[in-house]
């Protein structure tokens, strides 16, 4: 077995994770070689690629130590399987377990989509021309609102969420959690809490929602940027207000006349010339959607603040050493910048 780039206390164990591979016929022989490499860009639950047999495929298993709740495999391979039936663009799940004796936590394994993800060092490299990005910003819109659209009572996920109240709930369950990863004293995030509060709809529409859509999690099939094979990372996906899923994203939609620190702490292609900016994407979605927006302006401050707990979360564990990763060292700052941007965007009244 190999182990390439896989993190310290990350490794998986070979003997009970070729037995499970066999057991649900995914392998033909435990004498086979299998290589394992593991995809660290992210910063929540741990991806693998295991290649054997010319075969490939992706397991996904919660980080060591994470507490169940923002990490249920279950319910990620449940919410795919139900998607699939509706929604073409998602990998195939092949199996999930419970039994920590194989690994030592639940984890699944899915298909693994062929493609482009164009994160931000892919699309550097790539250095695409601008009109390539209205190509990328309309497929990655088409498929979002695709997705919006999807009649989640006929896939059978309608008990994936509880819709009504959903904006509320929302509001004051990051503004706890926020609270509990706190490490220090910001005004910004007091503020922006109670404005949420004080500021939020009372009616919206309610779909299927991914709550991490951006454009790398988003597979295209080829550099014609036409296309798109999969949408990716379905950990936070629910039932709620369609647009607090775009105002996740425009959260993570930085441009180039943001500040740099915005712009390293949240490295996105959309930074690059030929991006729509954050109003046009509104704009946009709402020509695809047909949908009316108000009060964008929560949205957006809403997509930032939520953005600003992920941050401070995983702060939080690498400031009381539960993690060592390097990376993590200044989250608290970029959680800060966060709920800077919120205030800012509730002041101006303007997301751009």
């Amino acid at each position: 077995m190999s182990n390439q780039h896989v993190r310290k206390g990350e490794e998986l164990p070979e003997a009970t994770l070729k037995q499970f591979l066999q057991q649900n016929e995914l392998i033909e022989s435990m004498q086979s070689d299998l290589h394992v490499k593991q995809f660290t860009h992210g910063y929540s639950n741990l991806t693998y690629l295991l290649s054997i047999e010319e075969k490939e495929f992706v397991l996904r298993k919660p980080p060591v130590g994470a507490i169940k709740r923002g990490h249920d495999m279950s319910r990620e391979f449940k919410v795919q399987s139900g998607v699939q039936k509706g929604f073409s663009k998602v990998p195939k799940m092949y199996a999930y377990t419970d039994d920590a004796s194989i690994l030592g936590s639940e984890f699944y394994l899915m298909e693994k989509v062929d493609g482009i993800i164009l994160n931000y060092k892919e699309a550097k490299n790539r250095d695409l021309a601008p009109n390539a990005y209205q190509t990328i910003a309309h497929s990655w819109l088409d498929t979002f609102v695709e997705l919006h659209q999807l009649d989640y009572h006929a896939v059978g996920l309608s008990d994936l969420g509880k819709p009504e109240g959903y904006v509320e709930r929302q509001v004051s369950n990051w503004g706890k959690q926020y609270l509990k990863a706190a490490t220090e004293e910001v005004q910004a995030a007091q503020k922006v809490m109670q404005w949420m509060d004080e500021h939020q709809p009372k009616t919206y529409e309610h779909c299927l929602i991914h709550n991490d859509y951006k454009y790398d999690n988003v597979v295209f099939k080829d550099a014609s940027w036409k296309n798109i094979n999969a949408v990716l990372d379905w950990e936070m996906a629910t039932l709620g207000d369609p647009l607090m899923d775009l105002g996740t994203s425009l959260g993570y939609w930085t441009v180039a006349t943001d500040h740099d620190f915005v712009k390293q702490g949240i490295p996105s292609p959309t930074i690059f010339e030929g991006n729509p900016i954050r109003s046009k994407v509104v704009e946009l979605y709402a020509q695809k959607s047909g949908k009316d927006i108000q009060n964008i302006v929560f949205y957006y401050a809403f997509g930032l603040f939520k953005i600003a707990v992920i941050a401070q979360q995983i702060y939080y564990r690498y400031n009381k050493g539960l993690t060592t990763d390097p990376r993590f060292a200044n989250l608290n700052k970029a959680s800060e910048l966060c709920c800077n941007l919120a205030m800012k965007a509730i002041q101006a009244q303007s997301i751009d």
